[in-house]
């Protein structure tokens, strides 16, 4: 009796001391597409998923839209490597079509995290005489790699409106409103009703803008993100999905099954509490635990 008394005890012990109880946490699935835009990290479209500085910032539907206080946008494309996004508003004038004034306006997490990268540049049309990008803000106002507002307003059909004649003795004076080329920064500081000007449209000069015609540039506005080096590759390659505790917002590496351990990576390695997990055996304790049975049993 003792002996089975002493077997018991022993398995006991060992089996508590090489695997620790499992800190659990709410099971989170975490898409990984969205139409055909690949979701990773810091961005997520569920719950808990990508990094939560970017949280409640992106919905899908049938495609990935990308929130802000002034609307969504589609999301036509991100790229990881160089932490690029592009996205396109649905309400601006392009080439093609003439819409209605509105404004651009981002969060100001979003301003830290996400805003306008230098290649985004705004098109600010019809500006009036008394425009502050006229007058005393006129340097806000620069070259689009050689471009100029009689080019858009005579070769877009949209913007052919603002064309205007009047007479001029035994002559006709062609003239056109001012435009501005500009940064995000300038819109971000004025509205459209400050600045003056009825429309705006958004184009990315990636270095190829130069000597093409409006009508064939890139229309939409490239985003520029940051995010946290956390570790997320180590969690990725380990099978993972890098995500967060949604009460805490505590990094968490989302692995598969029914549990998710608050690890830095799937089967096995190091938990936020310093622990670990069952793949990783803690020698010296057990043979410590072998030599305090050995000694009961002596006893016994």
């Amino acid at each position: 009796m003792k002996k089975l008394f002493f077997f018991f005890s022993f398995l006991y012990t060992i089996t508590t001391l090489t695997f620790p109880p499992l800190i659990t946490s709410a099971t989170t699935s975490c898409r990984t597409l969205c139409g055909n835009i690949p979701i990773n990290y810091p961005f997520g479209i569920d719950g808990g998923c990508g990094s939560p500085q970017f949280k409640g910032m992106f919905n899908c539907s049938t495609d990935l839209f990308f929130t802000t206080p002034s609307g969504s946008y589609k999301v036509q494309r991100i790229d990881y490597e160089k932490k690029t996004m592009v996205i396109f508003d649905p309400a601006m004038s392009t080439c093609s079509i003439l819409q209605p004034h509105h404004d651009f306006k981002m969060a100001d997490i979003q301003n830290a995290l996400i805003r306008p990268s230098y290649d985004t540049v705004f098109a600010l049309f019809n500006c009036s005489n008394d425009s502050p990008v006229h007058n005393r803000y006129r340097n806000l106002c620069f070259n689009a790699a050689g471009h100029s507002c009689d080019e858009l307003y005579s070769s877009c059909t949209s913007f052919r409106i603002f064309n205007t004649t009047s007479p001029s003795g035994n002559s006709t004076i062609h003239t056109t409103p001012y435009c501005c080329f500009t940064s995000y920064d300038t819109v971000r500081v004025m509205s459209m009703n400050i600045l003056d000007c009825s429309h705006y449209t958004t184009v990315i000069d990636n270095g190829k803008m130069r000597g093409v015609a409006p009508l064939d540039w890139s229309y939409g506005i490239e985003l520029s993100y940051s995010a946290p080096e956390i570790g997320c590759d180590r969690c990725r390659k380990s099978g993972g999905t890098c995500g967060f505790d949604a009460e805490t917002e505590i990094f968490l590496c989302q692995c598969s099954g029914s549990n998710n351990n608050p690890t830095r990576e799937c089967g096995g390695g190091i938990t936020n509490q310093g622990g670990c997990n069952s793949t990783k055996i803690n020698y010296t304790t057990i043979l410590w635990a072998i030599m305090f049975m050995s000694f009961i049993y002596t006893v016994l």
